[in-house]
C-alpha cells in the first residue's frame, strides 16, 4: 500500500509539472475563470483556473465521466527500433506513443473535414488523438474492425450521482444499455444526450455510431468547432477543452498529449496499443475497484461521494474481525434534489413573431422560462435549444443546438438564429437537458430575399434598329432597406404597355437556349452586391418604343425603355457647293 501511494504521488508530482509545461508552450494568457455566457459558452481563463461549479455533466461532451490521467512518455515520439531500454524508448513506450493506423486516420480525415466545412476553426487532428487517448487509450490501443467499429462497446461508468455527475437516462439505453442512468460511448465517450445532436457519419455508411471511430471523431471534431471557436488561439482552445469535460486536471492532461502528439508521433498496427492504467476516479468508491471503459463500476448504495472511510470502527460499520454491525443511529444520506430536478414546466417567455429573410439574422431571439410546479422561477437549470424541419437555419456559429443556462428569474435566451437560404416554416424545441418534461415549440418562418429599391446602373439611352441587337446591356442594382440586396430573384418582362402588364408578342427580345425568342425570363438573381447584368436583347422588323418590367419580391419594381427605330439616312443637300461640279460649259460671249 505504501508503495502504491508512493508511486501515485509521484506520478501527482509529475503530472502537475509536465501539463504546467504543455499548457506554458501552447500559452502564457490569462484570463477569469470558467463561466457560462448566455449563449451557453463557456469561457475560461488560464490552465490553472477551477472549473466551473455550475456547469452539469449532462452539458458537457462526456457528462464529466472519468478519464485517463497517464501522461505522455519522456522520450522521443519517434522511438527508434534499435534504441535501448531508456524509459519509453522499448516496446511499450513505442506502443504508448504511438496511434494504431485506423485511429490515426479517422483523426485526420476528421481534420480535413473540418478544415472544409469550418476553416476558421483551424481543428488540429493531434487534438483529436490527445482526447481520444485520456478518454478510451485510443480505442482500448486501436481495437477495431476495418470499418472503424470498436470490437466491443466501449462504456464508461454510470452517472448515478455516487461518485460521479448524476444524470438520469435521456435515451431509454438505445446507446448505452442502460435505462436508468446514461453512461459514456464510445472512443470518444460521449454521453447518449449530447450524441443525439452532435453525432456525425464519418465513414458514410449512412449511420452516425458513436462506437465508430471515425463517426466519433467527426463529431468530436464538430463539438469542438463550435460556437465560431478558433483552436488556434489558446483561449478557444482551452474553453473547447473544458466543454468536452469540465475539469482543469482533464484540460492538463489533454494539453501534454496536444503537445506531445504535435512534436510527431507513428502508427502502429491496430490492436497493439497499450491500455492506459491510471483513471480520474480510481479511489472515488472505496472497497471498489474502478473499472476501465466498457464496464460498469458496481454501485455501493448509501456511499456518500468523496467521503472518505478510515479503519477506525464506526457505529454504522463492521467491526474488526467481521462481526455484527450495529444498526445505523440516523437515517441513510440521500442525494439533495438538483435545480433540475425542481422544474414542474417550461414556459414561453415573452418571445414574439420569429420571421427572417433568407440570409438574415433574426431579429427575436427565444425566451424559456423554467419553473417549479407552483410557478416560481429556477436558476441554473441548462435549456437545450434544438431546430428541427427541414430548414438549413443555424444558431450563430453554424449548430443547430444550443445550450443555455437559466438566469436568476429562470429564463434562458437562446443564441440568434441565422436565417439559410432555404424558405419555409421550421421549428425550435426547448427542452430541459437531463429531464423528459414537456418542452416548448416555437414556430419559425424564412422568407425569401426581396429588396425596396431597383434602378438602373447607367443613363445611356436603349436603342437598336429593326432586326438588330441591343449594343448596351441591361444593367440594374437592388437594395434592401439602403444596404445591396444581394441573391435576390428578379423577373423580366416585355409587356404591353406602362398600362397592360401583359406580355408584348413583338418588338425587342432576349433568346432562350436554343435560340428562340422570349420575352419573359425568370430565375434571375442579383449578386452580393445586389447588381443584375440581363441577358443581351435582340430586336424584331417592328419599330418603335417598348417598355420593359423588372419586379422582385419585395415589391421593387424597375420599367426601362427601349427603342427601336431604323437607322437615319443622310439628307439631301439644297445647297451645293458649286465648287464641287464638274467644270460649266463655255458659253459665247455677245458681241458688242
Amino acid at each position: 500500500m505504501a508503495a502504491q501511494f508512493g508511486r501515485r504521488l509521484r506520478k501527482g508530482a509529475a503530472t502537475t509539472a509536465v501539463a504546467a509545461a504543455a499548457v506554458a508552450a501552447l500559452s502564457a494568457s490569462q484570463a477569469p475563470g470558467v463561466t457560462v455566457d448566455d449563449q451557453g459558452r463557456q469561457n475560461t481563463g488560464d490552465a490553472t483556473s477551477a472549473p466551473d461549479a455550475t456547469v452539469d455533466g449532462d452539458d458537457s461532451a462526456t457528462g464529466n465521466s472519468p478519464y485517463y490521467t497517464d501522461l505522455p512518455p519522456l522520450s522521443s515520439p519517434n522511438p527508434s527500433p534499435s534504441a535501448g531500454s531508456e524509459a519509453g524508448t522499448g516496446a511499450h513506450g513505442a506502443t504508448e506513443a504511438g496511434i494504431p493506423a485506423t485511429v490515426l486516420d479517422a483523426y485526420k480525415k476528421a481534420e480535413a473535414t473540418l478544415r472544409e466545412k469550418k476553416p476558421g476553426c483551424n481543428l488540429p487532428w493531434q487534438l483529436l488523438a490527445a482526447i481520444g487517448k485520456v478518454e478510451s487509450g485510443q480505442a482500448r490501443g486501436g481495437r477495431v474492425t476495418a470499418d472503424g467499429t470498436t470490437i466491443s462497446p466501449i462504456l464508461g461508468p454510470q452517472l448515478d450521482g455516487n461518485g460521479f455527475a448524476l444524470i438520469r437516462d435521456t435515451d431509454n439505453g438505445a446507446y448505452d444499455g442502460n435505462a436508468t442512468y446514461d453512461q459514456a460511448v464510445g472512443p470518444m465517450q460521449f454521453i447518449p444526450s449530447t450524441w443525439d445532436w452532435a453525432g456525425r457519419d464519418g465513414n458514410g455508411d449512412g449511420r452516425e455510431d458513436p462506437n465508430n471511430i471515425y463517426d466519433a471523431a467527426l463529431a468530436a471534431g464538430h463539438y469542438l468547432c463550435r460556437f465560431d471557436w478558433d483552436l488556434s488561439e489558446p483561449k478557444d482552445l482551452r474553453k473547447a477543452i473544458l466543454s468536452y469535460n469540465n475539469s482543469t486536471d482533464y484540460l492538463n492532461t489533454v494539453l501534454s498529449w496536444l503537445e506531445f502528439y504535435r512534436k510527431g508521433t507513428h502508427e502502429i498496427p491496430d490492436g497493439s496499443g497499450s491500455l492506459p492504467a491510471d483513471r480520474s476516479d480510481d479511489g472515488v468508491r472505496p472497497g471498489v475497484t474502478p473499472s476501465a471503459p466498457g464496464t460498469t463500476p458496481p454501485a455501493r448504495p448509501g456511499t456518500r461521494p468523496g467521503k472518505p472511510t478510515g479503519s477506525r470502527p464506526t457505529p454504522t460499520s463492521p467491526a474488526p474481525g467481521g462481526g455484527p454491525s450495529a444498526p445505523p443511529t440516523t437515517p441513510p444520506a440521500t442525494t439533495p434534489p438538483t435545480p433540475t430536478d425542481t422544474v414542474g414546466r417550461l414556459e414561453d417567455a415573452g418571445t414574439a413573431s420569429l420571421t427572417a429573410m433568407a440570409g438574415h439574422t433574426f431579429a427575436e431571439r427565444i425566451s424559456t422560462r423554467a419553473e417549479t410546479d407552483a410557478g416560481k422561477a429556477v436558476a441554473k437549470v441548462r435549456i437545450r435549444f434544438t431546430i428541427v424541419g427541414d430548414t438549413d437555419t443555424t444558431f450563430a456559429g453554424g449548430e443547430s443546438v444550443a445550450t443555455v443556462v437559466t438566469d436568476a428569474s429562470g429564463v434562458a435566451v437562446a443564441p440568434a438564429l441565422l436565417a439559410g437560404e432555404r424558405t419555409g416554416a421550421f421549428a425550435v424545441q426547448a427542452a430541459v437537458v437531463g429531464r423528459s418534461l414537456k418542452g416548448v415549440a416555437y414556430k419559425a418562418t424564412v422568407t425569401e430575399r426581396a429588396a425596396d429599391t431597383l434602378v438602373r446602373t447607367g443613363e445611356k439611352a436603349l436603342t437598336c434598329v429593326p432586326g438588330g441587337e441591343f449594343a448596351e446591356p441591361v444593367e440594374v442594382r437592388a437594395t434592401y432597406r439602403g444596404e445591396a440586396a444581394g441573391k435576390v430573384a428578379v423577373a423580366a418582362t416585355l409587356v404591353t404597355s406602362a398600362e397592360d402588364l401583359t406580355e408584348n408578342d413583338k418588338g425587342p427580345f432576349f433568346k432562350d437556349a436554343d435560340g428562340k425568342a422570349v420575352r419573359t425570363l425568370t430565375g434571375l438573381r442579383t449578386d452580393a452586391d445586389g447588381r443584375l447584368t440581363l441577358p443581351k436583347l435582340y430586336a424584331d422588323d417592328t419599330a418603335g418604343t417598348f417598355l420593359l418590367r423588372l419586379t422582385t419580391a419585395g415589391g421593387a419594381t424597375l420599367t426601362v425603355e427601349l427603342t427601336v427605330a431604323p437607322a437615319e439616312t443622310p439628307s439631301p443637300d439644297p445647297d451645293p457647293d458649286p465648287s464641287s461640279d464638274p467644270d460649266p460649259t463655255p458659253t459665247e460671249t455677245p458681241a458688242t
